[in-house]
């Protein structure tokens, strides 16, 4: 204590008398120390440090002040001792109190959900009895199926894992031999799959996509409306080359929604969340189910629904051009009108957005030019989609286009071998959309399929249907079952090639009710917040409440149903569709 007290005197002894420093200095140390401080937290002597020494700091621990001094230290003095305990316990905040132990994660499969399902199959199998025109395998094919089915939807596992559970079975019981059970994996259909997420990739990896959108919003938007047209217009553009709407909505829209949500202080979670950011969200959820369904690549059930069609004998010539001029018509007007009709149903407090054309200015700057390898980009899915829309005349199956571009990506070095093995959902999708198409076409060629046509078939006309009637209720039916869903693909293995066979029963021209079909798998995957994977993504970002997602969900689905059967219909009926 004394060292402390000569060093301050001798810090103002060479100061005038009357300065204001030495006055200050003689005052604080002068003026007496309550006793009920301790001494490191006591203003005055932190303030004659700080102003008037070189030394360091004083540290914050009764240890500094020697024990001579122990009126002033809480180590010695018993009620000092006393009010420093319980200064400290009441400062101790609730975070710096010990969190309890974090749970182990669940190991295995989820007991009740893994119940049900296998109870599903067990009950077709066993409780409910075989109709006589179905042979034994079939049936037993069906019970292993639906249970699959159930497990998809009840997720006792992860969905590939659940799927191979279900293949394994099959082989257990010699329902299918190991050949049968494995043929789907050879499937063209699900390899170009499996490479649209490696496409997919390179325009994350690349930056493509988020360059692209963000020349949307230098060009338009100025407004809330032209940013919502510009992300819209965006998605079109890039959604051909880029086949994954999860991949569109996490990797390239929900970002950049985000930080002009941000920059306008539109916050996730939060009453601002009305200001931009719930509307350009919506907004881009509703339009992406009409992205999906534009082009044939855009989604990687599109592709699953023309093999499956396939299957039931509907043949589609020059598949990618033929998908994409019939949903010319119906899905660009659903995308001029989306935005505009949601800005007046669910419209945003911010109206005007001028300091978003800078800010993707600047971030446009920032990422500088176009790099070589977005430009080997740009090539390599130009070549892509031309191949896939000429496929046909140049005798080039759409998979070996598909083929060709990711062995110029990998190449090039876009993409590399390390990319393709870490793209998990890719190889997830590998597994169990073929799981799902191998049993759903054994089932077709087991006749299971055929019986329950006929059955339906036979429904119809005994209610004196005609062909257009049950292709209204048939598509409704298909349309909003999807609720019980909580993926599209999954919905497409589980009842596409039922309610295809239903339609061809019912005399529904094949080619309308194959491509009908797929494209309402694209609309529905915006009903819900768990009807699609975008639909996790954006539901996840904060800005949108579940009320307005269910609200929002169905009234867009009746005006998408209202424009694609209305501007559809008579679209279909001038190109000979029926």
């Amino acid at each position: 204590m004394e060292s402390f007290a000569l060093q301050s005197v001798s810090t103002t002894a060479s100061l005038p008398r009357h300065s204001p420093i030495a006055r200050i200095s003689l005052f604080h140390r002068r003026k007496p120390i309550p006793h009920s401080q301790s001494f490191p937290t006591s203003p005055c002597l932190y303030r004659s440090v700080s102003l008037f020494q070189s030394a360091p700091p004083i540290p914050q621990s009764p240890l500094f002040i020697s024990r001579s001094s122990s009126l002033f230290n809480p180590l010695f003095n018993p009620k000092l001792r006393r009010t420093h305990q319980l200064r400290t316990s009441a400062s101790q905040s609730p975070e710096k109190q010990p969190l309890p132990p974090t749970p182990l994660p669940q190991q295995g499969a989820k007991p009740i959900p893994f119940l049900i399902s296998i109870a599903i199959g067990l009950i077709v199998r066993f409780a409910i009895p075989k109709p006589v025109e179905v042979s034994a395998q079939a049936w037993q094919l069906l019970s292993i199926f639906l249970s699959t089915i159930a497990g998809l939807v009840l997720s006792p596992l992860p969905v590939g894992a659940w799927a191979f559970l279900g293949l394994t079975m099959t082989v257990v019981t010699k329902t299918l031999t190991f050949a049968s059970a494995f043929n789907a994996f050879t499937s063209e259909v699900i390899w170009l799959i499996v490479i649209s997420f490696f496409f997919a990739r390179g325009f994350v990896k690349t930056g493509l996509g988020d360059r692209i959108a963000t020349y949307f919003v230098k060009w338009m938007g100025k407004s809330t409306l032209g940013l919502s047209y510009g992300l819209t217009f965006s998605e079109a553009l890039i959604a051909p080359a880029m086949p994954s709407t999860t991949a569109r909505a996490g990797g390239v829209f929900l970002p950049i929604i985000k930080s002009l949500s941000l920059a306008a202080d539109s916050k996730p979670n939060d009453p601002s969340s009305k200001k931009i950011g719930a509307y350009l969200i919506q907004s881009q959820f509703q339009s992406a189910g009409n992205s999906s369904a534009l082009f044939l690549t855009a989604a990687a059930q599109n592709l699953l629904c023309l093999k499956l069609a396939e299957e039931l004998g509907v043949q589609i010539s020059s598949p990618w051009l033929t998908w994409a001029k019939i949903a010319s018509v119906p899905a660009i007007i659903c995308l001029l009108t989306t935005p505009a009709i949601l800005y007046k149903l669910f419209p945003p407090e911010t109206k005007n957005t001028p300091d978003a054309p800078a800010m993707a200015t600047k971030k446009l700057e920032a990422m500088g030019p176009v790099t070589k390898n977005e430009w080997v980009m740009v090539g390599t899915m130009l070549i892509a989609v031309s191949l896939w829309i000429a496929g046909e005349a140049l005798q080039i199956p759409s998979v070996v286009a598909a083929m060709i571009g990711l062995s110029t990506l990998l190449t090039l070095g876009v993409l590399n071998w390390e990319d393709c093995l870490a793209e998990k959902s890719a190889w997830d999708t590998l597994a169990w959309f073929a799981v799902l198409v191998g049993m759903a076409g054994q089932l077709t060629s087991l006749g299971l399929v055929g019986w329950m046509s006929n059955c339906v078939a036979t429904l119809l006309k005994s209610l004196s249907l005609s062909w257009p009637a049950a292709f209204a209720i048939l598509q409704l039916s298909y349309f909003f079952v999807h609720y019980l869903f909580a993926s599209q693909t999954g919905h497409v293995g589980a009842l596409y090639s039922a309610f295809l066979a239903m339609h061809l029963a019912a005399k529904v021209p094949g080619v309308l009710a194959a491509l009908a079909l797929a494209y309402n798998t694209n609309l529905f995957g915006a009903l819900t917040h768990y009807s699609s994977g975008q639909a996790a993504v954006y539901y996840g970002a904060g800005y949108v409440d579940l009320p307005d997602v269910f609200k929002i969900g169905f009234v867009m689905a009746l005006v998408n149903g209202i424009i694609w059967i209305v501007a559809g219909g008579i679209w279909w009926k001038v190109l000979g569709l029926y």
